[in-house]
């Protein structure tokens, strides 16, 4: 069953929301070379603490950190670690909280100084595939109509979609209904209304789309040794167009003055 959220219960999702935009941004400004994941996690966690809330990672399933840090050919669920970062690297961070008793969730993937030309391209393209699909989060439509948008734009770059991994729905739980998959068909899928809150995160590949786990039951990577990279906004369904929950504005601010 979906939960459709009311106007006040989408107003507490942004809250949540919000407050991952601004951890995501905070530690942006500590991204470079000679920094472990390890030290992102813990800067992260004090900072959501301090901002009154929870993380929502941390135990989820018996995950051990606040931040999912995955790092090149990691797809997701890297565990932070006491890797250091090197030029050049390109680094997934997953963050989620919990504020109010509400989940909020979201992921970008940062440049480590200077990157390849075309790992950058690979970012420029799985960014623009998660946009095409908030602009088909609209009631009316259905959850397939994202997921072919996703799938679309990821493979005219010349990239591969990760079939292992979906989005999802978000409220009071971190995972609800519906499935929201990167690839797909028109037309299919659940029915879209106002007041569903979904998670697109699209998982684009450079390589091969199939991915294997690590030993340590979390980290997924590609089965080639290639670079991928994921971005995750949280979006309100409604009339027209869709109201992104999730902001990049805060990390790009950031960004934008190393």
């Amino acid at each position: 069953m979906l939960y459709i959220k009311t106007d006040e219960e989408v107003g507490l999702l942004k809250e949540s929301n919000m407050l991952v935009s601004r951890t995501l941004a905070e530690i942006a400004s500590m991204i470079r070379p000679g920094i472990t994941t390890l030290y992102l996690d813990k800067i992260a966690e004090s900072f959501i603490r301090d901002n009154g809330a929870t993380p929502a990672f941390k135990g989820y399933g018996g995950f051990p950190n606040t931040l999912c840090t995955s790092v090149n050919d990691e797809v997701v669920h890297g565990i932070p670690s006491d890797y250091i970062l090197k030029e050049g690297d390109i680094l997934s961070v997953d963050c989620g909280v919990i504020l109010n008793g509400w989940y909020g969730d979201s992921a970008y993937t940062f440049p480590v100084g200077e990157i390849k030309e075309e790992v950058k391209r690979l970012l420029d393209y799985t960014r623009a595939a998660l946009e095409e699909g908030v602009k088909e989060a609209v009631a009316g439509k259905r959850v397939g109509d994202i997921s072919f948008a996703v799938q679309a734009k990821a493979e005219s770059g010349g990239y591969s979609v990760v079939r292992d991994l979906v989005g999802h729905g978000i409220g009071r739980k971190l995972h609800e209904l519906p499935e929201v998959a990167n690839w797909g068909k028109q037309g299919t899928g659940p029915k879209m209304e106002k007041g569903l809150v979904i998670c697109i995160e699209p998982m684009i590949n450079a390589g091969k789309k199939e991915t294997l786990q690590m030993r340590d039951g979390w980290t997924i990577k590609t089965v080639d040794g290639k670079p991928s990279a994921h971005f995750e906004y949280a979006v309100a369904v409604d009339k027209g167009e869709a109201e992104v929950l999730t902001t990049f504005e805060f990390i790009e601010k950031v960004l934008n003055k190393k």
